[in-house]
């Protein structure tokens, strides 16, 4: 039998131990609207990242294939409270009512990071799309993104090109080739975004697929790509990596050396 000192050693270890263990990331991840399966894709992405960072992932979903999709967090500019960070994963390319779209940016440009996903790039486009836009309206959604983009390519493989390979969300990471998906073009890359990688597409002009930005006076950090159309590509090993170093980057929980920082890697069950 142990000692009542042994025990109480052994208790206040025990809660050491506990209390050197961070608590998971909170991440909400928002899917819905038109073109996409994002029924299967929501799915993927909670799976994928949660096997391997130490983050808990609430899904908002709405099964609603619409351009307009009706997401819960409309008109609530207090939605991510208690969050961690926001993944943009929904297309809602005529949502453009400007509080509306004032209202998804309010977390963001009070300093909760954000992660932007494929058809995020192409939602809440209240303006100009095909030239510059120089409107404050028209540019706010772009600002948060730190890429303009008005149209994609036909279903084509995309080669992807790590251009800064220094960056900690791409060290390690190797050139690959998609399966059949949509690259999405440039109108304008803002100097506030830092290219990470382009993508290359039989018949489009080359682009930039993968990046990071820092947005508004907090310089919220923001990690986005336009890659993921298909569940294929969504599901790929090297895609959910990729998304991975990008929660932790967007958090502050990623080295220089492109590992994520103590507590923050993959969970032991």
């Amino acid at each position: 039998m142990k000692s009542p000192a042994i025990l109480a050693i052994l208790g206040a270890f025990t809660l050491s131990a506990h209390a050197q263990q961070p608590k998971p990331l909170k991440v909400m991840l928002i899917t819905g609207g038109c073109c996409h399966d994002y029924k299967t894709q929501t799915e993927i992405l909670k799976k994928g990242l949660e096997e391997r960072i130490n983050v808990t992932v609430d899904q908002v979903h709405v099964d609603d294939g619409s351009t307009k999709p009706a997401l819960p967090i409309y008109g609530n500019p207090d939605y991510a409270a208690g969050y961690d960070l926001v993944i943009h994963d929904e297309c809602a390319a005529d949502v453009k009512d400007v509080e509306t779209v004032k209202g998804v940016l309010k977390p963001h440009i009070d300093g909760t990071p954000a992660v932007a996903l494929h058809c995020a790039m192409h939602s809440y486009r209240v303006g100009e799309i095909h030239r510059k836009a120089t409107k404050e309206d028209d540019k706010m959604w772009f600002d948060l993104l730190g890429l303009q983009s008005s149209r994609h390519g036909q279903q084509k493989p995309i080669e992807i090109k790590f251009t800064d390979t220094a960056h900690p969300v791409t060290k390690g990471a190797k050139d690959w080739t998609t399966v059949n998906e949509e690259l999405y073009n440039n109108v304008d890359v803002h100097k506030t975004a830092s290219p990470l990688a382009t993508g290359k597409q039989d018949g489009e002009k080359d682009a930039v697929v993968v990046w990071t930005n820092l947005y508004g006076p907090k310089k919220t950090r923001v990690f986005a790509t336009t890659i993921g159309h298909n569940n294929d590509t969504v599901g790929d090993a090297r895609y959910l990596d990729l998304v991975a170093k990008g929660v932790l980057w967007a958090t502050d929980k990623l080295d220089a050396q492109g590992r994520p920082k103590a507590g923050f890697g993959r969970q032991k069950k």
